[in-house]
Protein backbone atom coordinates (compact mmCIF):
# COMPACT_ATOMS: atom_id res chain seq x y z
CA UNK A 1 0.00 0.00 0.00
CA UNK A 2 1.36 3.78 -1.43
CA UNK A 3 1.37 5.99 2.12
CA UNK A 4 0.10 9.47 1.36
CA UNK A 5 0.35 12.59 3.13
CA UNK A 6 -2.51 13.81 5.11
CA UNK A 7 -5.30 14.63 3.07
CA UNK A 8 -3.12 13.65 -0.04
CA UNK A 9 -5.73 13.07 -2.93
CA UNK A 10 -5.96 9.21 -4.38
CA UNK A 11 -5.33 9.54 -8.09
CA UNK A 12 -6.38 6.55 -10.72
CA UNK A 13 -7.42 6.46 -13.82
CA UNK A 14 -10.86 5.40 -14.71
CA UNK A 15 -13.29 3.84 -17.30
CA UNK A 16 -16.48 6.23 -17.85
CA UNK A 17 -18.79 6.22 -20.96
CA UNK A 18 -15.96 4.78 -22.99
CA UNK A 19 -13.66 7.88 -21.56
CA UNK A 20 -10.21 7.09 -20.29
CA UNK A 21 -10.00 9.24 -17.45
CA UNK A 22 -7.55 10.34 -14.76
CA UNK A 23 -9.69 11.41 -11.05
CA UNK A 24 -8.84 12.60 -8.07
CA UNK A 25 -10.80 11.54 -5.07
CA UNK A 26 -9.99 13.69 -1.49
CA UNK A 27 -11.64 11.50 1.01
CA UNK A 28 -11.26 14.68 4.07
CA UNK A 29 -13.30 14.26 7.00
CA UNK A 30 -16.38 12.46 5.81
CA UNK A 31 -17.58 12.46 9.43
CA UNK A 32 -18.20 16.00 9.11
CA UNK A 33 -21.23 15.45 7.01
CA UNK A 34 -20.60 18.25 5.10
CA UNK A 35 -21.59 17.32 1.37
CA UNK A 36 -19.30 16.48 -1.57
CA UNK A 37 -17.74 19.14 -3.89
CA UNK A 38 -17.51 18.21 -7.05
CA UNK A 39 -15.00 20.50 -9.16
CA UNK A 40 -14.26 21.63 -13.04
CA UNK A 41 -11.10 22.93 -13.98
CA UNK A 42 -10.07 25.62 -16.39
CA UNK A 43 -9.42 25.29 -20.20
CA UNK A 44 -6.12 22.88 -20.81
CA UNK A 45 -5.74 22.77 -16.98
CA UNK A 46 -4.86 19.30 -15.47
CA UNK A 47 -6.12 18.20 -11.90
CA UNK A 48 -2.36 18.95 -10.65
CA UNK A 49 -3.36 22.38 -10.13
CA UNK A 50 -6.27 21.93 -7.73
CA UNK A 51 -4.18 20.37 -5.37
CA UNK A 52 -3.94 23.49 -3.26
CA UNK A 53 -7.81 23.25 -3.06
CA UNK A 54 -7.58 19.74 -1.21
CA UNK A 55 -5.11 20.88 0.82
CA UNK A 56 -7.17 24.43 1.97
CA UNK A 57 -10.29 22.69 2.36
CA UNK A 58 -10.12 19.74 3.94
CA UNK A 59 -13.55 18.93 5.87
CA UNK A 60 -15.13 17.44 2.72
CA UNK A 61 -14.83 14.98 0.10
CA UNK A 62 -13.41 16.39 -3.50
CA UNK A 63 -14.06 14.82 -6.89
CA UNK A 64 -12.08 16.26 -9.87
CA UNK A 65 -11.13 15.02 -13.24
CA UNK A 66 -8.88 15.75 -16.30
CA UNK A 67 -10.46 16.24 -18.99
CA UNK A 68 -10.34 14.24 -22.16
CA UNK A 69 -6.83 15.05 -23.59
CA UNK A 70 -6.15 17.20 -20.56
CA UNK A 71 -3.27 16.02 -17.70
CA UNK A 72 -2.98 12.49 -17.97
CA UNK A 73 -6.38 11.31 -19.71
CA UNK A 74 -6.72 10.04 -22.93
CA UNK A 75 -7.51 12.33 -25.70
CA UNK A 76 -11.63 11.85 -26.82
CA UNK A 77 -11.61 10.13 -30.11
CA UNK A 78 -14.55 12.37 -31.28
CA UNK A 79 -15.79 15.92 -29.64
CA UNK A 80 -18.52 15.83 -26.89
CA UNK A 81 -20.66 18.27 -26.01
CA UNK A 82 -21.32 19.90 -22.78
CA UNK A 83 -24.32 18.01 -21.73
CA UNK A 84 -21.86 14.80 -22.02
CA UNK A 85 -19.22 15.44 -19.85
CA UNK A 86 -22.21 16.78 -17.33
CA UNK A 87 -23.40 13.01 -17.47
CA UNK A 88 -19.54 11.92 -17.13
CA UNK A 89 -19.33 13.85 -13.93
CA UNK A 90 -22.22 12.63 -12.38
CA UNK A 91 -21.42 9.14 -13.35
CA UNK A 92 -18.37 9.61 -11.55
CA UNK A 93 -20.22 10.98 -8.36
CA UNK A 94 -22.39 8.32 -8.28
CA UNK A 95 -19.44 5.77 -8.15
CA UNK A 96 -17.71 7.58 -5.37
CA UNK A 97 -20.98 7.45 -3.63
CA UNK A 98 -22.41 11.16 -3.72
CA UNK A 99 -25.90 12.23 -3.57
CA UNK A 100 -26.39 15.74 -3.11
CA UNK A 101 -23.22 18.00 -4.31
CA UNK A 102 -22.26 21.09 -4.14
CA UNK A 103 -20.40 21.97 -7.57
CA UNK A 104 -17.44 24.78 -7.84
CA UNK A 105 -16.14 25.39 -11.63
CA UNK A 106 -13.29 28.03 -12.31
CA UNK A 107 -13.46 29.57 -16.13
CA UNK A 108 -14.11 26.93 -18.89
CA UNK A 109 -15.01 24.81 -15.69
CA UNK A 110 -17.46 27.95 -14.54
CA UNK A 111 -19.34 26.93 -17.80
CA UNK A 112 -19.30 23.12 -17.08
CA UNK A 113 -20.61 23.69 -13.39
CA UNK A 114 -23.06 24.99 -15.13
CA UNK A 115 -24.43 22.95 -17.75
CA UNK A 116 -24.08 19.98 -14.73
CA UNK A 117 -26.25 22.26 -12.02
CA UNK A 118 -29.14 22.42 -14.68
CA UNK A 119 -28.96 19.08 -15.92
CA UNK A 120 -28.68 17.75 -12.10
CA UNK A 121 -30.16 20.53 -10.26
CA UNK A 122 -32.15 18.45 -7.65
CA UNK A 123 -28.80 17.00 -6.21
CA UNK A 124 -26.96 20.39 -6.77
CA UNK A 125 -27.43 22.26 -3.43
CA UNK A 126 -24.87 24.70 -4.01
CA UNK A 127 -22.59 26.75 -6.39
CA UNK A 128 -19.49 28.40 -6.46
CA UNK A 129 -18.73 29.82 -9.98
CA UNK A 130 -15.08 31.62 -10.70
CA UNK A 131 -13.68 33.99 -12.67
CA UNK A 132 -16.43 32.45 -15.42
CA UNK A 133 -19.03 33.85 -18.22
CA UNK A 134 -22.54 32.79 -18.88
CA UNK A 135 -20.43 31.77 -22.48
CA UNK A 136 -20.37 33.18 -25.73
CA UNK A 137 -22.24 36.06 -24.26
CA UNK A 138 -19.62 37.12 -22.43
CA UNK A 139 -17.89 40.70 -22.05
CA UNK A 140 -13.87 39.48 -23.58
CA UNK A 141 -10.81 39.67 -22.19
CA UNK A 142 -7.88 42.15 -23.15
CA UNK A 143 -6.51 41.55 -26.57
CA UNK A 144 -2.78 41.05 -25.42
CA UNK A 145 -3.74 38.48 -22.89
CA UNK A 146 -6.25 36.91 -25.28
CA UNK A 147 -3.16 36.56 -28.14
CA UNK A 148 -0.83 34.73 -25.34
CA UNK A 149 -3.23 32.67 -24.94
CA UNK A 150 -3.36 31.10 -28.46
CA UNK A 151 0.62 30.20 -27.70
CA UNK A 152 1.00 27.02 -26.41
CA UNK A 153 4.50 27.57 -24.78
CA UNK A 154 2.70 28.74 -21.69
CA UNK A 155 1.90 24.73 -21.21
CA UNK A 156 5.61 23.34 -22.38
CA UNK A 157 7.67 26.71 -21.17
CA UNK A 158 7.37 27.17 -17.24
CA UNK A 159 10.53 30.63 -18.01
CA UNK A 160 7.80 32.08 -20.68
CA UNK A 161 4.80 31.25 -18.36
CA UNK A 162 6.85 32.65 -15.55
CA UNK A 163 7.54 36.05 -17.48
CA UNK A 164 4.08 36.60 -18.89
CA UNK A 165 2.18 35.56 -15.82
CA UNK A 166 1.01 38.79 -15.15
CA UNK A 167 0.07 39.75 -19.27
CA UNK A 168 -2.03 36.78 -19.60
CA UNK A 169 -3.66 36.59 -16.19
CA UNK A 170 -3.30 39.68 -14.65
CA UNK A 171 -1.67 38.21 -10.96
CA UNK A 172 1.18 39.79 -9.89
CA UNK A 173 2.37 36.91 -8.04
CA UNK A 174 5.57 35.60 -8.49
CA UNK A 175 5.57 32.49 -5.89
CA UNK A 176 2.06 32.05 -7.65
CA UNK A 177 3.47 32.40 -11.21
CA UNK A 178 5.95 29.76 -10.62
CA UNK A 179 3.52 27.15 -8.48
CA UNK A 180 1.51 27.39 -11.57
CA UNK A 181 4.37 27.24 -13.96
CA UNK A 182 5.66 23.99 -12.69
CA UNK A 183 2.46 22.55 -11.76
CA UNK A 184 1.24 22.72 -15.32
CA UNK A 185 1.61 20.19 -17.87
CA UNK A 186 0.99 20.32 -21.95
CA UNK A 187 -2.60 19.45 -23.00
CA UNK A 188 -2.83 17.17 -26.33
CA UNK A 189 -3.49 18.97 -29.26
CA UNK A 190 -6.85 17.48 -29.98
CA UNK A 191 -7.82 17.49 -26.14
CA UNK A 192 -7.42 21.22 -25.92
CA UNK A 193 -9.41 21.91 -29.78
CA UNK A 194 -12.27 19.42 -28.32
CA UNK A 195 -12.65 21.68 -25.49
CA UNK A 196 -12.68 24.65 -27.18
CA UNK A 197 -15.16 23.01 -29.92
CA UNK A 198 -17.22 21.95 -26.81
CA UNK A 199 -18.34 25.94 -25.77
CA UNK A 200 -18.58 26.82 -29.27
CA UNK A 201 -21.90 28.95 -28.80
CA UNK A 202 -22.72 27.61 -25.83
CA UNK A 203 -24.20 29.83 -23.41
CA UNK A 204 -26.00 29.37 -19.99
CA UNK A 205 -28.62 32.29 -20.34
CA UNK A 206 -31.39 30.24 -21.59
CA UNK A 207 -31.64 27.98 -18.93
CA UNK A 208 -29.87 30.22 -15.84
CA UNK A 209 -33.14 31.10 -14.42
CA UNK A 210 -33.32 27.44 -13.38
CA UNK A 211 -30.21 27.79 -11.49
CA UNK A 212 -31.92 28.37 -8.13
CA UNK A 213 -29.69 27.15 -5.86
CA UNK A 214 -27.22 29.70 -3.76
CA UNK A 215 -24.58 30.52 -6.10
CA UNK A 216 -21.14 32.54 -4.94
CA UNK A 217 -19.74 34.38 -8.10
CA UNK A 218 -15.99 34.96 -7.50
CA UNK A 219 -14.31 37.59 -9.78
CA UNK A 220 -10.86 39.05 -9.69
CA UNK A 221 -11.10 42.44 -10.29
CA UNK A 222 -7.90 42.54 -12.18
CA UNK A 223 -9.30 39.98 -14.39
CA UNK A 224 -7.47 40.46 -18.05
CA UNK A 225 -9.52 37.21 -19.56
CA UNK A 226 -12.70 37.21 -18.21
CA UNK A 227 -13.40 40.79 -17.31
CA UNK A 228 -15.04 41.31 -13.56
CA UNK A 229 -18.04 43.14 -15.94
CA UNK A 230 -18.98 38.88 -16.26
CA UNK A 231 -19.59 38.55 -12.84
CA UNK A 232 -22.13 40.82 -13.14
CA UNK A 233 -24.18 39.64 -15.90
CA UNK A 234 -24.06 36.29 -13.92
CA UNK A 235 -24.91 37.65 -10.65
CA UNK A 236 -27.80 39.21 -11.95
CA UNK A 237 -29.38 36.24 -13.94
CA UNK A 238 -28.86 34.03 -11.30
CA UNK A 239 -32.30 33.89 -9.36
CA UNK A 240 -30.10 33.48 -5.81
CA UNK A 241 -26.33 34.75 -5.93
CA UNK A 242 -23.84 36.93 -4.40
CA UNK A 243 -20.70 38.07 -6.27
CA UNK A 244 -17.47 38.59 -4.02
CA UNK A 245 -14.68 40.55 -6.01
CA UNK A 246 -11.28 39.60 -5.37
CA UNK A 247 -9.51 42.82 -4.83
CA UNK A 248 -6.40 42.45 -6.62
CA UNK A 249 -7.34 39.40 -8.15
CA UNK A 250 -6.15 38.42 -11.78
CA UNK A 251 -8.30 35.40 -13.30
CA UNK A 252 -5.67 32.96 -11.27
CA UNK A 253 -6.68 34.16 -7.72
CA UNK A 254 -7.48 31.18 -6.56
CA UNK A 255 -3.55 30.47 -6.63
CA UNK A 256 -2.16 33.57 -5.99
CA UNK A 257 -4.36 34.51 -3.21
CA UNK A 258 -5.66 30.82 -2.66
CA UNK A 259 -5.88 31.42 1.82
CA UNK A 260 -8.52 34.45 0.85
CA UNK A 261 -10.21 32.95 -1.84
CA UNK A 262 -10.67 29.66 -0.44
CA UNK A 263 -11.68 30.82 3.05
CA UNK A 264 -14.78 33.52 1.43
CA UNK A 265 -15.80 29.57 -0.09
CA UNK A 266 -15.62 27.67 3.10
CA UNK A 267 -17.41 30.51 4.74
CA UNK A 268 -20.17 30.33 1.94
CA UNK A 269 -20.12 26.91 1.94
CA UNK A 270 -20.54 26.74 5.81
CA UNK A 271 -23.20 29.20 7.16
CA UNK A 272 -25.94 27.07 4.02
CA UNK A 273 -24.86 24.04 6.17
CA UNK A 274 -25.36 26.14 9.25
CA UNK A 275 -28.75 27.72 8.14
CA UNK A 276 -29.61 24.01 6.83
CA UNK A 277 -29.27 23.00 10.48
CA UNK A 278 -30.90 25.97 12.42
CA UNK A 279 -34.22 25.22 9.74
CA UNK A 280 -33.68 21.78 10.32
CA UNK A 281 -34.01 22.03 14.46
CA UNK A 282 -36.73 24.66 14.22
CA UNK A 283 -38.88 22.10 12.67
CA UNK A 284 -38.11 19.23 14.93
CA UNK A 285 -38.52 21.31 17.50
CA UNK A 286 -41.92 22.68 16.25
CA UNK A 287 -43.11 18.85 15.73
CA UNK A 288 -42.29 17.79 19.34
CA UNK A 289 -44.25 20.99 20.49
CA UNK A 290 -46.92 22.01 18.37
Amino acid sequence: MTNRAPNAPHIKMEQVRGYTLRTAYWSGEIQSGKRPLLFFNGIGANLELALGLGELITDREILTFDMPGIGESEPALLPYLPWQMARVARDLCDRHGFGDVDVMGVSWGGAMAQQFAFQYRARVKRLVLAATTAGVTMIPGRFDALIKMRDTRRYSDPDYMRENFSTLYGDDDAEGANSHAMALRAPHPRGYMYQLLAMAGWTSLPFIRFLKMPTLVMMGDKDRIVPLANGHILNKALPNSTLHVVKGGGHLFLVTKGKESTGVITEFLDELDLEAEAVSGAKTLATAHP
